[in-house]
């Protein structure tokens, strides 16, 4: 590991010092910050010429922009400082909801993104649970797209009893609330809903049957939760006998938190790809899984040219 160094912009410290501390190295050395005009400021406070450098920035709220233009300016202050390889490593990656031409002079945020991140110089693309698969394809460097999977279900066996029914609160979700289904033996339900504009549902119908049984509602991103409380309400108004969300990435916006604590859920349950200290305090019903582990084996398996896939072969690294 003594060619392999570590870096971080502002987005979430916390995750780089835990993902650091599983790696039993330090986190290099960048002053990361604004100039006085509100411009994105990087300096680079240590010799990284010839290294496997690594930068951990989730693109994700409180500041979205700001994230990002910190991960692309320090990418190419790396660069020029004659790095060997930079990967970026993004839990969360902004603006991946806008992944097709949908509508009328819409953009393709997802694929601009892609753009961006190749020309400041990135070679390659560790994140977690796109929102769409097919973004990987608008990159022409390498991504590996891990996978939330094995940790929510792994923390449904230690911490969720009782008979289960996974539930995808859309068709898009379908995919992976199988594979989730079809490793706790459980029963898959699917819920329909109509929407009027984003983030914002106007109905809902359930296809299957949650009648005397713990219903999971599992998703890749909880953003306003307007989605999970409605869901939350129906599934407990056609017979579940209790309600969890579990939500790879807590976007956690605008009214989030008020809708939780309001709703039928018994605990929304998501990853530290996005921080979450502040919401903790204001949520009791929230609960964080610790990601820092997968993401540093991740980060070790691609410095030393080893399988990312068989991370996923198997659960002896989720700890």
């Amino acid at each position: 590991m003594e060619r392999i160094k570590v870096l971080a912009g502002n987005a979430h410290l916390d995750l780089a010092n835990e993902i650091c501390k599983a790696l039993g190295i330090h986190l290099g050395k960048a002053d990361v910050g604004q100039f006085s005009n509100g411009e994105t400021s990087v300096m680079i406070s240590e010799s990284i010429r010839d290294m496997d450098v690594f930068i951990i920035q989730p693109t994700c709220n409180p500041h979205p922009n700001d994230n990002l233009m910190e991960l692309l300016v320090m990418a190419d202050a790396i660069k020029r400082a004659s790095a060997k390889r930079i990967t970026a490593v993004i839990p969360c990656f902004g603006y991946a909801r806008q992944d097709k031409k949908d509508k009328s002079r819409a953009p393709i945020t997802g694929k601009l993104i892609a753009n961006l991140i190749e020309v400041s110089g990135i070679d390659r693309v560790i994140t977690m649970d796109l929102h769409a698969s097919q973004i990987q394809g608008f990159f022409n460097i390498p991504v590996d797209n891990l996978y939330a999977e094995p940790l929510i279900v792994k923390y449904i066996r230690k911490h969720i009893p009782g008979d289960k029914v996974i539930v995808s609160p859309d068709a898009g979700g379908v995919k992976r609330a199988k594979l989730i289904s079809d490793k706790l033996d459980a029963e898959l339900a699917i819920i329909h809903k109509e929407r009027k504009k984003a983030n914002e549902v106007s109905g809902m119908i359930l296809v299957g049957d949650v009648t005397g049984k713990v219903a999971l509602i599992v998703d890749d991103i909880a953003d306003t939760c307007g989605t999970i409380q409605t869901a939350a309400k129906l599934l407990v108004d056609k017979g579940a006998t209790a309600v969890y969300a579990l939500v790879t990435h807590g976007v956690l916006s605008g009214p989030a938190l008020d809708r939780i604590n309001d709703s039928h859920l018994k605990e929304l349950v998501v990853t530290n790809s996005i921080p979450t200290a502040g919401s903790v305090a204001k949520c009791p019903k929230l609960k964080v899984i610790n990601i820092a582990n997968m993401l540093a084996e991740a980060i070790r398996r691609t410095h030393h040219g080893e399988s990312i896939s068989s991370l996923f072969a198997n659960d002896t690294h989720h700890k």
